[in-house]
């Protein structure tokens, strides 16, 4: 900092310290005591004098009774940030019930774990296929069969299979269009015997994603939900409207289901709440992550009937904020059925006994804050009310901050370039050491050179006054920030702001009398306690959610550079009202050395590869995820000729890592092989499951044989037609497996004007490409689609290019003997999903 740009409280602090300091033969107890006396305003000529006193560390002022001992101070904060964890970690342990009694009334959670046992056995689960279609939805409705006959007579059972077919669109991945051809839903309706006109829904998906058991995700949410039916329907309490539980079955297909559900099934009108059951990360406790917006009573409910609630208002803004790459059925309630949401016996019943659920639109006003206190309750209140608090707060430090102001004493990301990205993901505390650390050890070095080298003759405690002060501003800053904006996660900073200025308001007068002595630190940690336990309980939460999310953000996003500004954002929260510590203390200079070796030692093991960055442990499994497609493709010309045709397996990482850690065990998979892009053809020529290729941009091409499903695709032009407001219709008839994919790109001087899918308006894809997601059931007709094409100035290649390509997700089609030997060659520690593909281009 210059000596322009420093206040002039600060300023007119240094010019009076530096003057007495002048007179040099004043015994060390009398400058301490001028050293408390007001201040007056002295010339400003002459530069700064770096003179000081004997026998002091940063200044005469820093005397006796004000100086902290390093050691005991540093491990006090160690000592408090430890226990501070130990409680979070407490909280954040899992509820699990073990030999329940499955009575009446009571959840069994081994009856569900039954459940959940039984359908996983089945295998993967994708839409489509024999296993998901029939085994499961068999198994399904024969344990609803089962709780239907044990079902109290108070309770009426009906059960439904909905085969739906639809098309919609979503922003989702950048934007796509969705098409779905007679999929499968599992629809129980639990009601009174005399019926009802009011329902709240329960939904799980019991597909899975291709490869995959699909246990947490999301099985063991239809496990939850079966359970929650036998309950209910045992229970000799009425209900007051009806429970609808939808086992939908193409969730994986980017929430199909669902919205053929929502949009086609008569029970939908019925439906004024839902609670969607899904899951992310390998574990942990039940979040709600959703409620809304605008349904204050619905976290009403959920404050009233959870026995372990687990709720923030914050994990709903960021999620909804689109930082997470993902989404859940939730959004195509919300977005196409216009009913809200929550995140089960204990609130779901309590929903349908809720007088609220009748007329749930005239509770539809406002949003509201809520977030629990480590598992044991929730705190909700509307955000009006917590605007009120928050500017309450913001007055506080207005006061406290003048007041002081008119006192005239107070007027005055290398770890990924070196190839060792994700070493953090089996070892989360390695990230801490090494990234936290570092961070603590920067603010403690910025402040120990400004005490020594700029703030050299100011006393200690108007340094750690004015730095507390500093924070408490910012924070204040950021309260009104967010509140403005009206932002109910603006309660975390009334919490930082509230709690420590009552601390400083009670610990002050001790502080200045003397200094800071244990009584001092005792009083300002436990007035610090509540704020600081909550940030470390919401921040581990968050890391919990975010750290399986990196293993799998594809290959363009540093995961290192994710986690290290995460983690230097929470530090340099964490560190604020703790920087006045550094300014107080006799010295940094050990805590610095500590700080400093860890970082450096865990640097080095980092760099050895020492923490190897997968695991393949069942009850914490860390997997690097690769897909592999055994594909061939065959690129026509304007006049259809077959131009080029190829044939390999096309190896996708879904981490930053690549196949750095694959190669040691596959020589053959190396960078000699990378694939290159096509720059004429849609998504580069290459069969995109979705449309995720702005996130993997780092490919590998294997030359394989050509592969030869039994069901080949066939995509054929039906209709080439000239329409009376000058634009081209194209009618296309395609045939094949369950998943197909369908891109076009327009040429230069073309445009997509409308077509059959969606809501009727194209939507482009990232990169300016069109993308369509197609998947049916097990008995489906031809997909018949047209798009328009508006044509502004010939083109002598054709008007659009489009490709179709064809995933062999299930049964023996999936299969190559090439794709077999080359997943079994992969080690443990990684989860290769491999599945048969066609990729066929054409122009018109």
């Amino acid at each position: 900092m210059e000596w322009g740009s420093e206040s002039a409280a600060v300023r007119r602090h240094r010019v009076g310290v530096e003057r007495r300091e002048g007179a040099a033969a004043a015994p060390p107890p009398e400058r301490e005591a001028r050293a408390q006396e007001p201040l007056v305003d002295g010339c400003s000529g002459g530069g700064r004098t770096r003179k000081r006193s004997p026998g002091g560390s940063g200044g005469a002022s820093r005397g006796a009774g004000t100086g902290l001992s390093e050691v005991r101070a540093a491990l006090g904060l160690a000592l408090y940030l430890i226990a501070l964890r130990t409680l979070v970690q407490l909280s954040l342990q899992q509820l699990v019930l073990r030999g329940a009694a499955g009575h009446r009334g009571e959840f069994d959670a081994l009856q569900a774990r039954d459940y959940l046992e039984h359908i996983t056995s089945i295998g993967p689960r994708t839409t489509g296929s024999p296993e998901n279609e029939i085994l499961t939805v068999h198994y399904l409705l024969e344990q609803i069969k089962l709780i239907e006959v044990q079902s109290n007579s108070l309770h009426k059972i009906s059960v439904d299979v909905q085969r739906p077919t639809g098309s919609f669109s979503i922003d989702f991945l950048g934007g796509f269009t969705s098409y779905y051809d007679n999929i499968t839903n599992v629809v129980v309706k639990l009601e009174p015997r005399d019926g009802a006109q009011h329902a709240v829904l329960a939904n799980c998906h019991f597909d899975s994603v291709a490869n995959s058991p699909g246990a947490s995700d999301d099985a063991v949410s239809c496990s939850v939900m079966l359970e929650v039916l036998r309950v209910l329907s045992t229970s000799s309490e009425a209900l007051h409207h009806a429970v609808i539980f939808l086992f939908n079955g193409a969730e994986e297909n980017v929430l199909q289901a669902s919205h053929g559900f929502i949009t086609q099934h008569p029970w939908a009108s019925l439906i004024r709440a839902f609670i969607n059951l899904e899951a992310a990360g390998v574990g942990g406790k039940e979040l709600v992550f959703q409620t809304g917006p605008e349904n204050p009573w619905l976290v009403q409910a959920y404050v009233s009937a959870a026995k372990h609630p687990f709720a923030s208002v914050v994990a709903q803004e960021v999620f909804q904020s689109g930082i997470i790459p993902s989404d859940t059925d939730f959004r195509i309630y919300r977005d196409f059925g216009n009913i809200p949401g929550d995140n089960i016996l204990a609130v779901l019943k309590h929903l349908a006994t809720s007088d609220m659920l009748a007329a749930a639109s005239k509770y539809r006003h406002g949003n509201m804050v809520f977030f629990d206190v480590l598992g044991l309750f929730v705190i909700a209140y509307p955000s009006r009310i917590g605007s009120i608090i928050n500017y309450m707060v913001v007055m506080g430090v207005v006061l406290y901050l003048g007041k002081k102001f008119l006192q005239p004493k107070h007027k005055t990301v290398f770890i990924s370039l070196i190839g060792q990205s994700l070493s953090w993901y089996n070892h989360f505390y390695v990230s801490v050491c090494l990234y936290g650390t570092a961070t603590v050890a920067k603010i403690i070095l910025i402040h120990t050179l400004a005490k020594r080298f700029y703030y050299m003759n100011a006393s200690a405690q108007y340094l750690g006054e004015v730095f507390f002060d500093i924070s408490l501003f910012v924070h204040c800053c950021f309260l009104v920030t967010l509140t403005y904006q009206g932002l109910c996660s603006a309660f975390i900073s009334a919490v930082w702001v509230a709690f420590p200025l009552l601390t400083k308001l009670c610990v002050h007068k001790d502080f200045k009398q003397h200094g800071a002595q244990g009584k001092f630190i005792a009083f300002y940690l436990l007035g610090m306690f509540i704020p600081y336990l909550y940030a470390l309980y919401l921040i581990w939460a968050v890391f919990e959610m975010f750290t399986p999310i990196l293993g799998r953000s594809g290959s363009e996003i540093p995961p290192d550079v994710v986690l290290a500004s995460i983690l230097a954002g929470c530090t340099m929260i964490l560190s604020s009202y703790f920087i006045n510590f550094i300014y107080l203390a006799k010295s940094t200079k050990k805590t610095m050395l500590t700080l400093t070796l860890v970082c450096a030692i865990t640097f080095l093991l980092v760099c050895s590869g020492t923490f190897f960055p997968y695991s393949s442990n069942p009850a914490n499994p860390k997997p690097k995820r690769v897909f592999l497609q055994h594909m061939t493709r065959t690129f026509h010309d304007l006049e259809g000729n077959a131009v080029k045709r190829d044939s390999g397996i096309w190896i996708n990482g879904f981490d930053y890592t690549g196949i750095s850690h694959i190669t040691p065990h596959i020589p053959e998979i190396n960078d000699s092989i990378r694939a290159h892009c096509e720059e004429n053809a849609p998504l580069c020529g290459f069969p995109w499951y979705l449309p995720v290729h702005f996130l993997i941009r780092k490919n590998w091409y294997l030359p394989a044989p050509e592969v030869s499903p039994r069901n080949p695709p066939h995509f054929r032009l039906i209709s080439k037609e000239q329409t009376p407001w000058d634009s081209i219709k194209l009618t296309f008839e395609a045939t094949g497996p369950s998943h197909m994919s369908f891109y076009v790109r327009a040429h230069k001087g073309s445009t997509l004007s409308q077509w059959s899918l969606g809501n009727g308006t194209p939507v482009t894809s990232k990169g300016g490409d069109y993308f369509v997601f197609y998947s049916h059931g097990l008995q489906a007709s031809a997909w018949q689609f047209w798009i328009e094409v508006q044509v502004s100035e010939e083109h002598p290649e054709g008007m659009v290019t489009v490709a179709i390509a064809a995933h062999y997700l299930s049964g023996e089609d999936k299969r190559s003997p090439q794709l077999d030997a080359l997943k079994e060659k992969f080690p443990d520690w990684t989860f290769p999903s491999a599945w048969v593909c066609t990729y066929d281009l054409f122009v018109f």
